[in-house]
């Protein structure tokens, strides 16, 4: 997917790239697929703020995306979508029964393609297979954590894991941020790598893009007041008085890790991404 650039009839226009969506077939979504999306502005069920920067934004709609690949009938692709929740395009199936659904579209799949869903798939993108059924060295996406849960690793744009090893009833998969973790050889994962590869290169060039996301301004935590940052206070341009940075609620900003050290999934992962 190549991006477009523009002529710099304003400081905004100088810099903004737009994808050109040259992959793109089908352009109104499949209103049986589509459910209405509320918005919650970073608020819990008490109305108090919990997720900071979250307000405003384009009207969106959910698409519903079949992460579970149950029906195991051949389907052809009828269309390739734009999704606005999302970073990666989707591809709308339909089988001979006249089911339709959609999926994460992935590098290379086209309209009439058929993609096929169990272990006597072909190694091809889009078709979804056991990972017992999948060779060793194989680029995989969608990845299921738990057997018939459906895809929860691998879903964003441009993104693909790799088959690393299996025995023993277990297979490890090298993930995108280099992080090596054990599946189940009964959870499905789909072939290939997720398309819009070239989505991390778009520049979105004016502050407006990012409200139109749904993203409100960010403030420095050294311009606030210290009743609202540890950072905040003192006259004129201050230091932040700590020996590091840290969140609005104390804790270190950088290097710091929050993962639980209990965690129940750490047996899971062989090396982390930032391993030597």
């Amino acid at each position: 997917m190549p991006t477009k650039k523009f002529k710099p009839t304003t400081p905004s226009r100088r810099q903004m790239t737009v994808p050109t969506f040259d992959e793109l077939t089908k352009f109104e979504p499949e209103k049986s697929l589509v459910v209405i999306k509320k918005k919650h502005a970073g608020r819990n069920s008490y109305g108090r703020i919990t997720v900071r920067h979250k307000g405003g934004g384009n009207k969106v709609k959910y698409r519903i995306i079949d992460f579970k690949r149950a029906n195991t009938a051949p389907a052809t692709v009828v269309g390739v979508e734009y999704d606005p929740n999302r970073s990666a395009y989707i591809a709308l199936l339909q089988n001979e029964a006249g089911d339709k659904s959609y999926i994460i579209a992935p590098v290379g799949l086209k309209d009439g393609d058929v993609v096929y869903t169990g272990a006597d798939a072909d190694i091809k993108p889009g078709n979804t297979l056991p990972i017992e059924n999948i060779p060793v060295g194989t680029f995989i996406h969608n990845i299921e954590l738990y057997p018939g849960k459906g895809a929860q690793l691998v879903r964003s744009a441009g993104v693909a894991a790799q088959l690393i090893s299996k025995e023993n009833g277990i297979a490890q998969v090298r993930l995108p941020s280099g992080e090596v973790r054990i599946i189940r050889l009964d959870c499905k994962a789909t072939i290939g790598q997720v398309g819009n590869i070239e989505h991390d290169t778009v520049k979105l060039g004016k502050a407006g893009k990012t409200r139109h996301l749904g993203i409100r301004p960010t403030v420095r935590g050294s311009v606030m007041n210290p009743c609202d940052h540890p950072h905040g206070g003192g006259e004129g341009k201050s230091p932040i008085g700590r020996p590091s940075p840290v969140t609005p609620w104390g804790k270190p900003a950088l290097g710091y890790k929050t993962r639980n050290k209990k965690a129940r999934t750490n047996k899971f992962i062989v090396k982390r991404r930032n391993d030597k």
